[in-house]
């Protein structure tokens, strides 16, 4: 995204500096907040039994929103030493200066805080879990200095709306939210493999770590083992809950995009692998929807 047409003086300096703010919260690029919608809805819809509390849903679907934005904006202050040198980022508004280290720190505080202060009107475990989330998602940009497993905690932040949504419907955090939630790391980590296989030679160069740098030419073989236990646990969570054929119809559209992604990426080209992150929307809105079919045509018992 070239971000200098923002520099033209005919624009007015705030609506400058708002365009840049929504280019830096990723505002134009939806993919990272439904990946984090579609599991909080797959926990709530299955806490719930059903359609949640309208309140709760408005609540988790824009702290979902808040908290994306809010980890984008830290994730691109602490990489401000390698963005620059990453041909696909180097034009993000941090790395070409146009908003300054300050500024993006302002702006996290701010979407926290929002997003805190609708969590606050949720019970009080709900509030604690909350925390956590925020320990997760400050700290998930500095791991790729020091450790080759970034996605894996990158699925630990991304799946925290999960057995948030179990506390605020049921007031405690069952078993099948913790299986639920495992589910969304295995399934996070290997979309998020696949992102990183597109930085990979960049990365590599910058000494940044990465799934895809500690998988290196066993990368599709560790992203098949990642998929399909993946796809396990799903298929765990469907028996534990108790759903119906239309999950199970649901889980065998998923396993074939699954399989699509891997006929996409099998070269290892970059824009392939970057198409087959893209691609994994449609498997958590597959699996919402076989979630919330099962659960509402499931018989009443008597």
């Amino acid at each position: 995204m070239p971000y200098e047409r923002y520099a033209s003086p005919s624009v007015p300096l705030w609506k400058r500096k708002l365009q840049l703010y929504w280019q830096l919260v990723r505002g134009d690029r939806p993919i990272g907040w439904l990946l984090l919608l579609w599991p909080t809805w797959w926990g709530l819809w299955l806490a719930a039994g059903g359609v949640p509390p309208l309140w709760t849903l408005f609540v988790f679907s824009a702290g979902v929103w808040l908290t994306r934005s809010a980890g984008c904006v830290i994730n691109d202050y602490a990489d401000r030493w390698l963005d620059p040198h990453v041909e696909r980022t180097r034009g993000r508004p941090l790395a070409t200066g146009a908003v300054s280290g300050r500024e993006a720190l302002a702006v996290f505080a701010v979407l926290m805080l929002a997003a805190f202060a609708l969590v606050l009107t949720m019970n009080r475990l709900t509030v604690y879990l909350s925390l956590v989330g925020v320990v997760l998602a400050a700290s998930y940009p500095y791991l790729k200095r020091y450790t080759y497993l970034p996605q894996v905690y990158l699925g630990m932040a991304f799946g925290w709306g999960i057995p948030m949504g179990f506390a605020a419907v049921q007031g405690e955090v069952p078993a099948l939210a913790w299986l639920l939630y495992a589910a969304n790391i295995l399934w996070s980590t290997g979309y998020d493999t696949w992102y990183a296989m597109v930085d990979r030679e960049d990365d590599l160069r910058m000494g940044s770590k990465s799934t895809a740098i500690l998988f290196g030419d066993m990368d599709l073989i560790a992203q098949g083992v990642l998929y399909t236990l993946f796809l396990v646990a799903m298929a765990l969570v469907g028996q534990r809950a108790g759903l119906g054929s239309w999950y199970w119809a649901a889980m065998l559209v998923a396993a074939l995009l699954v399989a699509w992604e891997f006929a996409l990426a099998r070269k290892r080209q970059p824009a392939a692998c970057f198409r087959a992150f893209l691609h994994n929307h449609w498997i958590g809105a597959v699996l919402f929807i076989g979630i919330a079919l099962a659960l509402w045509l499931q018989p009443v018992a008597a």
